[in-house]
C-alpha cells in the first residue's frame, strides 16, 4: 500500500464547522439489496454504496444501452424517429410474439418506425423492438452488441459488457450497480430530448395497449425513469432516477428476492435520499483550492482550481466530519499551461469517498531562470532520495 501511496503527492485538507466537529460518524444506511449504488446528480456525491463493483447479469437493463445508442444516433443524424426498420424472423421469433417474453408484438416482415420501437423498449421493453433496432442500426445483433461494449468502455463503465441487445440470458452479459448508475445519468443529461420516452405511462401497438413496466411512475416520488430487470438465480433488479424539490438521484438495486420487495426498497431508499440531505458548498467557483509543487518554473507552486463551484450532499442530522485530499503527480515540471488538468479532489466522509472533482492549474507557469532551475534541481533530487528510500523499505502490495 505505501508503494502505492508514494507514486503520489497528496495533499490533505479537512473542513469542519462546530455542526461536524465532535459528533460521531452515524450508523449507515442499510439497505437489503445485494447491489446498490446512489449518486445525487448536482454534487455528484455518492450517498449509497454496496458491492457497487461486483458484476451481476443485466437482464433487461441492458436495454437501457440499446436506447443510448440510437438516442446517439438521433441526436447525430445518423437516423430519425421516421427511418423504418424490417422485422426479421430472428427478431419475431426470439423476442416477438412466439418468445413469450416482454414485446411489442411486431408482425412479422413488416417495417416499424423507429419512434414506434424506441417506445416499445421504453415503455414495455420490448425484445422484439430491441433486436429490430439492433439489425436495423448494425446488420447483426451481434454486431450491436459489440457496439454496446464500446459504449460502455467509452463512458467508463469498467465492469460491463453486452452480448445482446434484450439483456436474454447469454451466458457473457455482466454489469455493475455503479455502471448502471454511470449509464442512467448519461441517458438523462445526454439526450433530454428523447429522455422523456421512459416515462411515458403507456403504449399501444398493433392494437394491443401496454402500460408502463416501472413501478416507480406512479407513487409520488417524482420517478422519470428508467428500467427493471430480472435475472433467473440473481434476483430482480432496477435502475431509478427522480426528481423533486429541485434534487436529482439515480439508484441502481440489484439482487432483490421478490417484484415486490424491489419496490418497496427502492421506494425506501429514494425516500431517504431525498430527505435526509442537503446540498453544502465547500469553494467557490475559481476558488483556489490548494497548489502543487512546480520544479524549474518561475514560480514554486501553481495554484488548482475545480471548474465550478464545489459542493456535497451531506446528512441532515448526525452530518459526518468531511475530509479531503489533492492528488497530483509528482513533479509538475515547467512549464505548466494554464488551464490543464492536473490533479484529483477527493472528499469523503467517515472513510467513504463522496466524489472526486478534476482539478485544473489556475495560472501558467513559465521556465525558470538557470540558477532558479539549478536549485530546484537539486531539491528535486533530494525528495527523489527520499522517496526511493521510503520506496525500497515499503513493504510489497
Amino acid at each position: 500500500m505505501l508503494k502505492r501511496l508514494l507514486r503520489l503527492c497528496a495533499c490533505l485538507l479537512s473542513f469542519a464547522s462546530p455542526s461536524y466537529a465532535a459528533e460521531p460518524a452515524p450508523a449507515g444506511f442499510v439497505t437489503k439489496a445485494a447491489q446498490a449504488y446512489m449518486v445525487e446528480a448536482s454534487t455528484g456525491t455518492v450517498l449509497l454504496a454496496k458491492n457497487e463493483d461486483q458484476t451481476f447479469s443485466p437482464a433487461s437493463l441492458a436495454k437501457l444501452m440499446t436506447m443510448d445508442l440510437v438516442f446517439g444516433s438521433l441526436k447525430n443524424g445518423e437516423i430519425t424517429l421516421d427511418t423504418d426498420y424490417p422485422v426479421s424472423e430472428y427478431a419475431w421469433r426470439t423476442g416477438g410474439a412466439p418468445s413469450r417474453t416482454a414485446t411489442m408484438f411486431a408482425a412479422l416482415k413488416s417495417r416499424i418506425r423507429v419512434e414506434d420501437l424506441v417506445k416499445g423498449v421504453a415503455i414495455q421493453g420490448a425484445n422484439d423492438a430491441c433486436i429490430i433496432l439492433a439489425e436495423g442500426m448494425s446488420g447483426t445483433e451481434g454486431n450491436f452488441a459489440a457496439a454496446m461494449t464500446r459504449r460502455a468502455q467509452t463512458l467508463g463503465m469498467e465492469k460491463t459488457i453486452f452480448g445482446n441487445s434484450t439483456g436474454l440470458p447469454d451466458g457473457r452479459s455482466k454489469v455493475s450497480a455503479r455502471d448502471l448508475v454511470t449509464l442512467a445519468m448519461d441517458l438523462q443529461q445526454s439526450y433530454p430530448e428523447y429522455y422523456h420516452y421512459f416515462a411515458q405511462p403507456d403504449f399501444e401497438w398493433n392494437k394491443i395497449f401496454q402500460r408502463n413496466r416501472n413501478p416507480l411512475l406512479d407513487l409520488g416520488l417524482g420517478a422519470d425513469g428508467l428500467a427493471t430487470g430480472f435475472a433467473e438465480g440473481e434476483g430482480y433488479s432496477l435502475v431509478a432516477s427522480v426528481e423533486r424539490d429541485g434534487k436529482r438521484l439515480f439508484l441502481t438495486l440489484g439482487g432483490m428476492p421478490s417484484d415486490k420487495e424491489r419496490t418497496e426498497e427502492a421506494r425506501r431508499v429514494l425516500e431517504w435520499g431525498l430527505t435526509a440531505f442537503e446540498s453544502r458548498q465547500l469553494f467557490a467557483d475559481k476558488e483556489a483550492i490548494g497548489a502543487a509543487s512546480v520544479y524549474g518554473g518561475t514560480s514554486r507552486t501553481v495554484d488548482l482550481v475545480a471548474k465550478g463551484p464545489v459542493s456535497v450532499y451531506i446528512p441532515l442530522s448526525n452530518p459526518e466530519r468531511l475530509s479531503a485530499r489533492i492528488i497530483y503527480r509528482w513533479p509538475l515540471t515547467a512549464p505548466v499551461d494554464a488551464d490543464t488538468e492536473a490533479g484529483t479532489l477527493v472528499i469523503a466522509a467517515g472513510g467513504r469517498v463522496l466524489r472526486e472533482v478534476p482539478l485544473y492549474t489556475a495560472q501558467s507557469v513559465g521556465v525558470g531562470s538557470l540558477r532558479s532551475r539549478a536549485v530546484d534541481a537539486l531539491l528535486e533530487l533530494g525528495e527523489s532520495l527520499l522517496f526511493s528510500w521510503l520506496w525500497d523499505r515499503a513493504e510489497p502490495t
